[in-house]
Parts: C-alpha cells; sequence; structure tokens
C-alpha cells in the first residue's frame, strides 16, 4: 500500500514553520520534523506539533546530512517522501486532489514531481507577491521511492547529493514537472515560498537566508567569510536563490487557500 512520508528539515523558522507543518498534515501518513540546532522558537513550536498529532514524530540532529539517513530504509518500499522546508507553504486543498493522484498510481513512472511555486517577498493582507515558476526554478521535492534500490554516499541534506541506485525502468531524468501542466491557479500541487522573507523571529530582514549547500561548502574558507560576516553584524545573503527563484515578471496571487483565517 502507498505510504507518503513528509520530511520537514528546518532551523530557525519559527515564523512561518507551524504552518508548513499544519498545510501538510491531511497529505502525509508520516511526517518526520528534524530540528538542526534551532535557536529561535521553532524547536517549542515542533514539540507541540508532535505531541497534538499521532503521525507526527521529532528528531533532533547535529548536521544536516543525518536527515537523509532517516529516509535511507525507505527505499525499494512503496513510499513517496515529500520534503518541505519551513518557509514553503503549500496550498491544502490542492494537496487534496493531488494524494488522490498520487494513490491512484498517476505518477508511478515517475522518480521525482514537481509543482508550481511563487517565490514571495511579501505576503499581506491577503495576497501573496513574488515570482513564479516556470520561468523561475522550482523548489518541490516529491520522490518516489519504489523507483531505487538504496540511496546513499554523501547527501549534504535529505534528498540532495549521493549516489542513488535505481531499479530496472528508472532512472534520474524520470521526472514529471506539473508547473508545466497547470497554471498557477489550477495546479493541485502549489507553493508559496517565503525564500525572500524573514523566516526566524531572531533574522534581521534580509534580501534571503544562504541555503543548506552554500553555507557548509567551501571549506575553511567559507567559514572564515561567514564568521567575518556574523563579527560585523551583516546578513547572510544567497546569491544563488535571487539568480534562481527571481525571474520574470513579479506578480501578486490570492494567499487565502494557503493560511485561511491565520495570515502568518
Amino acid at each position: 500500500m502507498t505510504r507518503i512520508t513528509g520530511i520537514v528539515l528546518v532551523k530557525n523558522e519559527d515564523r512561518f514553520v507551524r504552518r508548513a507543518v499544519r498545510n501538510i498534515l491531511g497529505f502525509c501518513d508520516e511526517i518526520l520534523l528534524v530540528d538542526n540546532g534551532s535557536t529561535d522558537g521553532t524547536l517549542g513550536i515542533l514539540k507541540q506539533l508532535a505531541a497534538d498529532f499521532d503521525k507526527v514524530r521529532l528528531h533532533a540532529i547535529a548536521h544536516p546530512s543525518q536527515s537523509h539517513d532517516l529516509l535511507k530504509p525507505q527505499a525499494g518500499s512503496d513510499t513517496w517522501v515529500f520534503a518541505v522546508d519551513g518557509d514553503e507553504i503549500y496550498d491544502p486543498l490542492g494537496l487534496e486532489s493531488f494524494r488522490r493522484m498520487v494513490l491512484k498510481g498517476d505518477f508511478q513512472t515517475h522518480w521525482m514531481v514537481l509543482g508550481n511555486v511563487l517565490h514571495c517577498d511579501e505576503i499581506d493582507q491577503g495576497k501573496a507577491r513574488g515570482w513564479l515558476s516556470p520561468p523561475s526554478r522550482s523548489i518541490t521535492k516529491f520522490y518516489n521511492f519504489s523507483a531505487i534500490e538504496e540511496w546513499d554516499g554523501d547527501t549534504p541534506e535529505r534528498l540532495h547529493g549521493g549516489n542513488p541506485v535505481f531499479r530496472r525502468g528508472f532512472s534520474e531524468t524520470d521526472k514529471r514537472r506539473l508547473e508545466l501542466e497547470y497554471s498557477w491557479e489550477e495546479s493541485p500541487l502549489r507553493c508559496l515560498h517565503t525564500c525572500f522573507m524573514t523566516r526566524s523571529s531572531r533574522d534581521a530582514a534580509v534580501d534571503s537566508r544562504e541555503n543548506i549547500m552554500e553555507t557548509y561548502r567551501g571549506g575553511l574558507t567559507n567559514w572564515a567569510r561567514r564568521a567575518l560576516r556574523r563579527f560585523t553584524g551583516r546578513p547572510e545573503v544567497s546569491k544563488w536563490k535571487r539568480e534562481r527563484y527571481a525571474r520574470g515578471a513579479v506578480v501578486t496571487v490570492d494567499s487565502k487557500p494557503f493560511f485561511g483565517e491565520l495570515e502568518c
């Protein structure tokens, strides 16, 4: 029987993480909350979510690479893995429709499914503003673990890097790109990605926080650069995100389906 496992890897995400998790509760059969050393209110929120919902389990890790270890036993099983970050807010009603499609087997011949995304720099008064995919890059991470035998190797975080070993008939290129099939309004898999907004009560207003790959790559040189930025009080800004997520025209969409009565 097909199962959907959600995995939410977070560090200092207390502004949006509660909404990010609650919006995927009905979609997932189980949810792994993985905290990587949060120092704001994130851990308290995750503990409450784990206490309130039986399908939610909380894990604490020392390095983001350990999040992938939680998924290795799922390889080869009839499981879809849905990776969500603390700044990714999915449309829960759309996910209801998408779950029916998944369980019906509509994507069983695919290794990965990508959806529609709005990379946001503002959410206010029931509206969200930002850049759509396409032309910007989609960030949806939904993987068919029945397509692989194992996924080992150097994985800096869950579902990134490493060496997935594919079963016969599958390959890395077997991707279904729903953002090319559906408009934003019609998509069953759509997300408000708050990557250009402040994500933590501890953060100053920044253009965009660096991602895990930017944080950990570059060895001693990168460590020194980051230490200097912290010492001088300058925020960590992701040039990588700006180049990939801010393409095309700025658009405004209705954010109410994502928040209901709760705006943030």
